[in-house]
Formats: structure tokens, C-alpha cells, sequence
């Protein structure tokens, strides 16, 4: 679950650095402040397949890299942990800096979404608002409860769906060529 901490203040990358690490995943979008608890054995599931399928792809492709929850600075008040991500080698050279995090977008970012309204809108519009106005390029929300994927592309400088897949379905890329999966692959095991 995830809560807003609603407050005057206007939160920075800097206040991050003073939270405990407690195993909670604190994040801030325009200044404000998320707070996640630990994620449900399914969600953390979802991402290990999703990220293992990247990564298992990216090793044979040699054209980027996989990585789960890596810190994404955009901003002092744009600093986000999403459950996966793709860079290209190319992207990568400038994106990662010496603090160990992307300050860059990533070609693909996909996050596995939690129950619970407030969790919902934080991936579906807050984060999608945030990843197109940052220039990410294709943005996959996985629903492993409901076992789909939402794939949205960059079009016309915004993140726009383009498909909802379900288990049965291929998931493809422009992005990543000839990566291919079954969605079903993504939540094996839920």
C-alpha cells in the first residue's frame, strides 16, 4: 500500500537521505512525499519475471541492460524507485551517475501495480504524468491480479496505451527486437 504524506512541505531527493532504511520505499513526484510498505509475495513475483526476461534477452541481445528498482532522479522533487527497468548501452553512458542512480529516463520502465486505490492512481496517472513528461518510451503496467499487461508508447511527446494483454497474448517491443514473451510468462507463479 502506498500513502501520500500530505503536507505544506515540498520534499527533495535531499530529505530522502534522512529517512531510516526500514524497508519501507519512499518516493517523491512533484514535491510529495509516497510511502510503500513491503509489496505482496505476487507483486515481487511479477517483477523477478519480468526483470528475468529482460535481462535473459538483454545478455543475448548485448544492447542494454535490465535492472529492478533502481533509484530514478529526475529532479530534487522527482525521485522514484520503479519495480523495473530497460536502458540502452547508449542511454546508460550518460543516464548513471556517480551516486549509483539514473538521473536519466530509461527506454522502458514497468511497474507492477499493488492493490489498493491510492497504489493505482500512483502507477496509472501519477507515474504515467511523470514518465511522459520525462521522456521515457514505452511504459508497461503489469495488473497481476487481474493478470494483464497495459503496454503505453511514446507518441507525440506523451505515453499513450496502445495495447492491454492478457495471459494468453505476445508481448512485444520496437524497443527491444526480438524480444518476444508470453504474458502468462510474466506472472507464472502468482
Amino acid at each position: 500500500m502506498t500513502t501520500a504524506v500530505n503536507t505544506n512541505l515540498r520534499w527533495t531527493s535531499a530529505d530522502l537521505d534522512a529517512f531510516p532504511n526500514n524497508g519501507k520505499r519512499y518516493e517523491i513526484i512533484d514535491g510529495e512525499l509516497y510511502v510503500s510498505k513491503q509489496p505482496h509475495w505476487h507483486h515481487q513475483n511479477a517483477c523477478t519475471n519480468v526483470l528475468l526476461l529482460l535481462k535473459n534477452w538483454s545478455l543475448q541481445s548485448g544492447f542494454g541492460t535490465a535492472n529492478m528498482a533502481p533509484g530514478l532522479i529526475f529532479t530534487d522533487d522527482n525521485d522514484v524507485a520503479p519495480d523495473v527497468v530497460w536502458i540502452s548501452n547508449e542511454r546508460m553512458k550518460t543516464a548513471l551517475e556517480d551516486d549509483g542512480k539514473l538521473h536519466s529516463a530509461p527506454e522502458l520502465v514497468v511497474e507492477v501495480v499493488s492493490r489498493g486505490f491510492e497504489n493505482e492512481r500512483r502507477d496509472r496517472e501519477i507515474k504515467l504524468k511523470l514518465y511522459s513528461r520525462r521522456g521515457v518510451s514505452e511504459y508497461w503496467i503489469a495488473d497481476w491480479f487481474n493478470e494483464k499487461i497495459e503496454v503505453f508508447r511514446r507518441e507525440n511527446a506523451e505515453l499513450k496505451l496502445v495495447a492491454t494483454l492478457f495471459s494468453d497474448d505476445m508481448l512485444k517491443s520496437p524497443l527491444l527486437p526480438e524480444f518476444s514473451c508470453q504474458v502468462a510468462e510474466i506472472f507464472a507463479g502468482v
